[in-house]
């Protein structure tokens, strides 16, 4: 064992003289040993306590984060479905010019994800590029 001098004030070397009487302490200095024992234990599990609940947060923002993740790329697809059925399904001239009616379909179509592109916070090139790439 390391030996280690500290200057205490005469009001605590008696507090700490009562106190370890009263506890059951062969010493004073057995009495601090273990209260320095005690304080260090507390503080890692102050410590442990802590970084579980910052995990435990972490872990329910990630679930979160998945949860809005699934259901904005359900609602997209949502859009994209009924989307398509309304420009594909919108009375179309019959015979020569079907052929162009589809062709105008496809261009409104791409000009819609387009906007929608543009209507997104964030990053929106990024988007946008995704939501073009998607026609081809």
């Amino acid at each position: 064992m390391r030996k280690r001098t500290i200057r205490l004030s005469e009001d605590l070397v008696g507090q700490i003289r009562e106190q370890s009487k009263k506890r059951g302490f062969d010493t004073a200095s057995a009495f601090i040993r273990a209260a320095i024992e005690k304080e260090l234990a507390g503080s890692r599990a102050t410590f442990d306590v802590t970084e579980e609940r910052l995990a435990a947060t972490i872990d329910r923002l990630a679930g979160e984060l998945r949860r809005l993740r699934t259901g904005q790329q359900g609602l997209f697809a949502f859009l994209d479905a009924l989307t398509k059925t309304v420009l594909t399904c919108l009375p179309e001239p019959s015979g020569e010019n079907h052929a162009q009616a589809v062709a105008r379909a496809k261009a409104r179509y791409e000009r819609f994800l387009k906007s929608v592109g543009m209507g997104i916070a964030g990053d929106t090139q990024a988007a946008l590029d995704e939501l073009t790439g998607r026609i081809q």
